[in-house]
């Protein structure tokens, strides 16, 4: 990877400070939502899902998410906000939990978020058998791929591209249409990812990486915010170090609604995450 000549810790980087969660009171926490996670015109909803992550992360007995599933109630803004989490069952193996992301309006009025149900356990005393027919992305090698920084002035991205910052991208030219006015229609999005100041990849970040790659609505030809209805991430195993490769796929954009699916593979290949979302578009831009 190429993110520079130092490399973050997990733990001691931007993505944890930035997703850190601060105990108020049993199952109360407070956050501070960065404003270098924004995109178009609100927080990225892989950010806010690491946050809340994070959160049941310290309020259940287990500390890897397994399954995680958001539905986004309003848009979420740069600022203070309040999480609030409930141990719903705690399991030998397997413990379950609900989050809920609160912030105050422009009238001082508690507004809900973001709401979340997940389950946790232990990833690392999981089975090493593995049964399975999925190929890792054919994505071309990093030196034949484009991150933000290569983008022509005129791209369509009307807004914040503040996590682009954050992030380090190498988006596979075949899914790049878009970006010069030629979208293929094919509704697909592939890229190396990582995180900008090289911190590795680990069970949280997965939440981020499956919400991170420029929408796959811009290789369909729509421009503008695609904002996320729900969210359900499946996280696999913990990520090896170095660079991810995320896919994402859409099959059927109907009544103004589209599904996302993310795959995203390790070094080692080894399939390390899986998500769908439905998420709304602005038809007709």
């Amino acid at each position: 990877m190429t993110q520079g000549t130092t490399q973050a810790a997990i733990g001691d980087s931007e993505f944890d400070r930035d997703t850190a969660v601060t105990l108020r009171e049993p199952g109360v926490y407070d956050v501070e939502l960065s404003a270098g996670w924004t995109i178009i015109n609100a927080v990225n909803g892989g950010y806010l899902l690491a946050v809340l992550g994070r959160a049941l992360a310290d309020a259940l007995p287990h500390s890897d998410p397994f399954t995680v599933s958001a539905h986004y109630l309003t848009a979420s803004q740069p600022g203070p906000a309040v999480v609030r989490t409930d141990v719903v069952r705690s399991g030998r193996t397997l413990s379950t939990g609900q989050a809920s992301l609160f912030q105050q309006d422009e009238t001082g009025r508690e507004v809900e978020r973001i709401r979340v149900l997940a389950s946790y356990g232990d990833l690392d005393a999981l089975p090493d058998d593995v049964r399975t027919t999925a190929t890792p992305p054919a994505i071309p090698p990093i030196e034949q791929c484009f991150g933000p920084q290569d983008a022509p002035e005129d791209t369509p991205v009307q807004g914040s591209t503040a996590i682009t910052e954050r992030l380090w991208l190498k988006l596979d030219p075949a899914t790049l249409g878009w970006a010069l006015g030629a979208p293929s229609g094919k509704g697909e999005m592939r890229s190396w990812f990582g995180l900008a100041d090289g911190r590795d990849a680990d069970p949280l970040s997965l939440l981020l990486a499956v919400d991170a790659l420029p929408p796959t609505a811009f290789e369909l030809g729509l421009k503008g915010w695609v904002p996320t209805v729900e969210l359900t991430v499946h996280v696999r195993c913990r990520p090896a170090p170095g660079p991810l490769r995320v896919a994402i796929t859409t099959r059927n954009l109907a009544g103004g609604f589209l599904e996302e699916d993310a795959e995203v593979w390790d070094s080692a290949d080894r399939l390390v995450a899986q998500s769908r979302q439905l998420a709304r578009t602005a038809l007709g831009r």
